[in-house]
């Protein structure tokens, strides 16, 4: 096959129209989640893995007690407690 059929796949008319390209505004990056640097402070993009300031790396940590208040750790553990007796006093029960 010659170089001109691999050149082109558009089909005549196939050519985007001045009112068919995407507005400028669409791409607005400002929307960005940013958060502080722990060691430095500096505004930090929320899936960064390290600072472009201080080249420290930053962790995201995702624990599943992160954040509570204490009553409802305490709360937690009294449940897993309360599960745990009753499930052996039916295993062990008469």
């Amino acid at each position: 096959m010659a170089y001109d059929d691999y050149r082109s796949f558009e089909e005549p008319g196939d050519e985007l129209h001045d009112d068919e390209y995407p507005d400028p505004d669409e791409f607005d990056d400002d929307t960005t989640e940013t958060v502080p640097c722990p060691e430095c402070g500096a505004d930090v993009y929320e899936d960064a893995e390290q600072c472009p300031a201080c080249g420290v790396y930053i962790t995201h940590e995702h624990s599943a007690l992160a954040g509570r208040p204490g009553w409802w750790i305490v709360l937690a553990v009294l449940g897993i407690l309360a599960t745990v007796v009753v499930l052996l006093a039916g295993f062990f029960g008469p």
